[in-house]
């Protein structure tokens, strides 16, 4: 004769709490590994983006071509201090 439902029913407690942690840890993993799988796209992203110039930079350049003397350079320069 098989068991009754309630002569197995107290095998289930272990194998459930099991299965109900197991579940949480696999959701847990697939959650943590999408926010850190797009964290690392944002940050890839930025790095591979131009980087904008600073004004400084600029009259820089500007002074190194000769398109400006070194008065004009000082002056600007002192202007983007301020």
């Amino acid at each position: 004769m098989m068991p009754s439902w309630g002569e197995w029913h107290w095998m289930w407690g272990p194998w459930a709490i099991g299965m109900g942690l197991g579940m949480l840890l696999f959701w847990a993993l697939i959650i943590v590994g999408i926010i850190v799988g797009v964290r690392w796209l944002i940050v890839t992203a930025r790095q591979t983006s131009p980087r904008e110039e600073s004004p400084l930079e600029i009259l820089k350049r500007r002074y190194a071509r000769g398109e400006i003397d070194k008065a004009e350079f000082e002056e600007r320069r002192r202007d983007l201090e301020r």
